[in-house]
């Protein structure tokens, strides 16, 4: 035991330095490999009593309005694009920035419904990178996400410090996505990041997925202020809102409306629009399975999430700013 903890500690000193590899090691080390799902706390007092029973009360708790579906999809009209919807594709998908789409993920990240992963593509990038830049340019001047794109591997994970994990809110989704939809969503998200935001920025005041910004940033943000309060011998009063389902439960509409008003295009609205509409989510336990058709929400694992639920908030943040309230997100 002590020489596997001695190990365990050089681990940790050895990658102190680099952030991916000690966030993945708190994850290990924080993480009860004894929770099995299994049966689950009905909100109607009852328990689940079977595998199928299980994930449906997983997934209709996690994405509100789903609905069960095992039907085949229905075929997909052609979509045309004008002229012009072509010249903002040729800026955002170039072969660098396909190729740093490419190199900027994990090797082996957790695949989504069909199993590939990062380093497949990654060998053999030199090659299939010119193929690759014309079809992203495509569904981006016409709006399309394939059908395998839009499959979700929904992965449900123990929240840590539980005292018992009996029902579904005791579990977070995590959606797996096609690696080549996120290789996708990161030239999107560089695109609104680099060009879209830097016309039309955030509120200062969200800390929230911003480079260089974090809860530590906010906490000495807010601590400084209610410092300089106390000296100045005022009263400080602090109000604390914890959005529960923030990505689940946020409407589709929301997102697409809060995109332009930051200076998106709508060549990428609509395309963002298409990844989030359609999606079917496909969850499995002990070789049972199920599919879900997802009518809100923006998936947690996703690439665009993030700054998708931050131009949403942002108005909120805006709002209450004018009304002379300190506000952080």
């Amino acid at each position: 035991m002590r020489k596997a903890l001695k190990n365990a500690w050089k681990t940790f000193c050895s990658s102190i330095n680099d952030l991916p590899r000690s966030g993945r090691l708190h994850r290990i080390l924080s993480s009860d490999t004894k929770v099995q799902l299994g049966s689950l706390v009905a909100p109607s007092g009852g328990r689940t009593q079977s595998e199928g029973e299980t994930l449906e009360l997983l997934l209709t708790t996690h994405f509100p309005h789903s609905r069960d579906t095992r039907e085949a999809a229905a075929p997909e009209a052609a979509l045309l694009a004008r002229r012009s919807d072509w010249m903002l594709p040729t800026s955002v998908v170039t072969y660098r920035r396909v190729e740093w789409s490419i190199d900027s993920f994990a090797p082996y990240k957790s695949p989504g419904v069909n199993g590939k992963f990062p380093a497949l593509l990654q060998k053999v990038r030199d090659v299939a990178i010119p193929y690759l830049v014309r079809i992203f340019r495509a569904c981006l001047a016409t709006g399309y996400v394939p059908a395998l794109w839009r499959q979700v591997k929904v992965v449900n994970i123990p929240k840590p410090v539980r005292n018992a994990y009996s029902g579904p809110r005791d579990y977070r989704p995590i959606s797996l996505t096609a690696f080549l939809l996120k290789t996708m969503e990161r030239l999107v998200d560089r695109y609104l990041r680099d060009e879209a935001l830097a016309l039309v920025p955030l509120d200062p005041n969200q800390h929230a997925y911003q480079a260089g910004e974090s809860v530590e940033t906010a906490f000495h943000q807010l601590v400084v202020r209610v410092e300089k309060t106390l000296d100045q011998q005022e009263t400080a009063l602090g109000v604390f809102l914890d959005i529960e389902e923030a990505f689940n439960n946020t409407c589709y509409d929301t997102m697409c409306e809060a995109l332009p008003r930051h200076g998106s295009d709508h060549t990428i609205v609509r395309w963002i629009r298409a990844t989030l509409e359609g999606r079917v989510a496909v969850a499995t336990l002990n070789g049972y399975f199920v599919r879900f058709k997802i009518s809100k929400g923006c998936p947690q694992g996703s690439v665009l999430s993030p700054l998708l639920w931050c131009l949403v908030v942002d108005e909120l943040l805006a709002r209450l700013s004018e009304e002379g309230v300190f506000i952080q997100g």
